[in-house]
């Protein structure tokens, strides 16, 4: 049987303003995922890697675009008014392999803020910020060469544990100055953190952590201890009680003499 001529037009008339529809949507969408953030200006990166270098410095920004082509290898987001870096800020961004996030106002980097980049980051600029500690837990496995001078550090344990997760710029051995230190006696404030020698400010935290294993202890051997004496003070109460109950009951012998008195009369 064969179609009318009209169908078969009308037909092919549908699905091809179907398939450029669908045409159209896609490219919007890679525009969308591609195209440079407002204000912002990119350039393909140099190299064989491609993707593409976003510039955003000097900006006065006070949070990250939330509109970074995802293809960017290099984003500068230096020279703002950035405080702080939320978590998943750049998890979109597969092939970032350089962040510069230097000359802003950055106090905290929250938990997962760098992660999804522990393949692709290579290289990672937080200096001249308000930096004081960093918590590990922000990096996620970002093993990037990192410069971190200029802020100002309050150097303690945490700092001396996050430290050695990271793959320092040679700059940051000598930049890395410690503002603060805990204990403040510890002979590190105004000295280059990594270079001081036989520097330990987790000392305190394990000799704390001693004493408090040994105050539980204490504790406990001090609770055994008072059971014990309650036990055996409340044992002999009770043998005490029981004694004077037997001294109370008449005695076998004195009931014996009673009968033979008894038989004797009879």
């Amino acid at each position: 049987m064969l179609l009318p001529s009209g169908w078969l037009l009308r037909h092919s008339v549908v699905m091809w303003l179907l398939f450029h529809s669908l045409v159209l949507m896609t490219l919007c969408f890679h525009h969308a995922a591609t195209s440079c953030s407002k204000r912002c200006y990119c350039s393909d990166s140099e190299g064989s890697f491609g993707g593409k270098t976003m510039r955003c410095s000097n900006l006065h920004l006070t949070d990250i675009p939330q509109d970074i082509p995802n293809d960017t290898r290099r984003l500068y987001l230096d020279y703002n008014l950035l405080t702080s870096i939320p978590a998943n800020a750049f998890h979109d961004l597969p092939l970032l392999a350089e962040l510069d996030l230097s000359h802003n106002e950055l106090a905290l980097l929250e938990p997962g803020a760098f992660i999804g980049l522990a393949v692709s980051l290579q290289f990672l600029d937080l200096s001249s910020n308000q930096l004081t500690t960093l918590d590990p837990d922000a990096f996620e496995g970002v093993t990037a060469r990192s410069n971190l001078t200029g802020n100002p550090w309050h150097c303690d344990c945490r700092l001396q544990t996050a430290l050695p997760r990271l793959d320092l710029e040679p700059v940051s051995l000598t930049g890395i100055i410690c503002q603060t230190s805990e204990p403040s006696d510890s002979g590190a404030q105004g000295v280059p953190f990594l270079l001081a020698k036989d520097l330990d400010l987790c000392v305190v935290l394990k000799k704390t952590t001693d004493v408090a294993m040994l105050v539980t202890m204490f504790g406990w051997f001090t609770m055994v201890i008072s059971y014990l004496v309650y036990y055996v003070r409340h044992n002999q109460e009770d043998a005490r009680r029981h004694l004077e109950y037997l001294k109370s009951l008449p005695s076998r012998q004195g009931k014996s003499e009673e009968s033979s008195t008894i038989s004797t009369v009879v």
